[in-house]
């Protein structure tokens, strides 16, 4: 069962600018868990079969004109029917006033009541983004988050193999860091993965024989970013001489990360490799694979082999046993 997550309304309140017009309690105490917004035409027209209570109401210039139609008894009527359904807080949109009994059945069923100054659709536009990355399911993996070239590059391995010492270098040739040691990584849209640092240990970075360093004092802020999104996977592992690597690039490995497909490429360390400059090379490298490049295919094709054949198999590897 996926995990529920919550924020309290007062983070929705700041991000948007909202007004208070009514709060039953303390914004703080108040808790939004649902990444949906409902714009409740349907409800307040009487259909109700769908109508979900964990959905903040935003109410826009369409929904306050349909209910200036009725009569001022339909309108009580409808507002108080609607109200009684208990949705976690009422948005009216683009500074419209509420008239009187919109306010007295916010009191009456103690229902959150606010207002925002922007256009309906900026209000749903910036809430739904908020919230999708505020109530995204999400997991913490161990690895090193880094933008590399716009790229989000993961480093994962072994403790101890050089992930943090290459983060620094990284960051010495003008990259930026999001996260060290602990990368909470959420799932913000079915194609989209973000990870970002948990607060305590955000812009540390651990180095053996050196101890804990404050990279954003020590390399200034163009040298951290709070989020960023997760392009790339490198495996970072010890030099195995008995192992055959990947030469060619024909194959794609990739993991599965909350349900989002991650390429994934294995590089081996071992002392005299710049890995700062192959991680480079590999971000601008998915960059052109995205864009529909590929400098291995293009190779063997000049070769004379046959395009249809030059289609790599697709290996799974497990991030946690990585």
């Amino acid at each position: 069962m996926e995990d529920v997550y919550q924020i309290p309304l007062s983070r929705v309140i700041q991000e948007l600018g909202l007004r208070e017009l009514y709060l039953p309690k303390s914004a703080d105490e108040i808790l939004i868990t649902s990444r949906d917004v409902n714009r409740p035409g349907l409800e307040l027209n009487g259909f109700c079969d769908y109508f979900d209570p964990k959905r903040i109401a935003i109410l826009g210039r369409s929904e306050m004109a349909l209910l200036n139609k009725w009569g001022d008894e339909e309108k009580a009527r409808v507002i108080h029917r609607y109200f009684a359904l208990k949705p976690p807080a009422v948005i009216v949109a683009r500074g419209i006033q509420p008239c009187p009994t919109m306010l007295e059945n916010a009191k009456l069923y103690g229902i959150p009541l606010l207002s925002a100054q922007d256009s309906t659709s900026n209000v749903v536009a910036g809430l739904v983004s908020f919230l999708n990355v505020e109530l995204a399911p999400r997991i913490t993996r161990h690895g090193v988050l880094v933008e590399v070239y716009g790229e989000g590059i993961l480093l994962v391995g072994d403790s101890g193999v050089g992930k943090s010492e290459t983060a620094i270098e990284l960051i010495k040739r003008g990259h930026r860091l999001i996260a060290d040691d602990a990368v909470e990584i959420r799932r913000v849209s079915n194609k989209s993965l973000v990870g970002r640092a948990p607060e305590n240990i955000r812009h540390f970075i651990e180095l053996r024989g050196v101890g804990i360093i404050n990279a954003r004092r020590i390399f200034g802020m163009g040298a951290v970013k709070l989020t960023e999104k997760i392009d790339m996977c490198i495996n970072m592992e010890l030099w195995d001489a008995t192992k055959v690597y990947d030469r060619m690039g024909i194959d794609s490995e990739y993991t599965e990360i909350l349900g989002i497909r991650v390429p994934v490429m294995t590089i081996p360390v071992k002392p005299g490799r710049n890995l700062a400059v192959i991680i480079e090379v590999a971000a601008m490298n998915n960059r052109q694979k995205k864009m529909g490049y590929n400098a291995a295919q293009e190779l063997l094709s000049s070769l004379g082999m046959d395009i249809n054949d030059l289609q790599g198999d697709e290996i799974r590897k497990d991030l946690e046993n990585i």
